[in-house]
């Protein structure tokens, strides 16, 4: 992995096969797919930041996407095994963060897709956006390379 053309250094990487079920009649990856990997990957990189999106309603507070970002470089096929790279950009400690990807196929090293997604805080409850408990602003630091 040392080899890879990752756009900043040292991602969080969530590492997948295409199988079957995410490709379309066009006999690629369908574009759906992949807002879900970088959906799974931003929930791991929370896990490993302390903060697990599947006990949100126990501490009453998530982040969700306000808006995304995906430019499709390059198809990918059934059987490639692609890296799912996330680096936190941006982070205002308050309500919003936005999160950087980059897709690659490990076969070759090209890169298959660029992501942004802006996230807001919100309280589960009521659905609406709240400021970020301290678990989101101590957790969730901005990447090195973005600082």
């Amino acid at each position: 992995m040392n080899d890879i053309a990752w756009d900043h250094p040292n991602p969080f990487i969530l590492t997948l096969v295409v199988h079957e079920s995410h490709i379309d009649s066009y006999q690629h990856v369908n574009n759906a797919v992949y807002i879900s990997w970088l959906d799974e990957c931003a929930r791991e990189n929370s896990k490993q930041a302390g903060i697990d999106p599947d006990n949100a309603l126990d501490f009453g507070f998530g982040m969700a996407v306000r808006d995304s970002h995906v430019s499709y470089l390059v198809a990918a096929h059934l059987g490639d095994t692609l890296l799912v790279g996330n680096w936190m950009s941006k982070h205002d400690g308050k309500l919003r963060a936005t999160r950087q990807f980059q897709i690659i196929r490990a076969s070759d090293g090209v890169t298959i897709a660029r992501a942004t997604l802006d996230y807001v805080c919100i309280n589960i409850k009521s659905g609406r956006p709240s400021k970020m408990p301290d678990l989101f602003k101590d957790n969730y630091q901005v990447h090195e390379s973005f600082a």
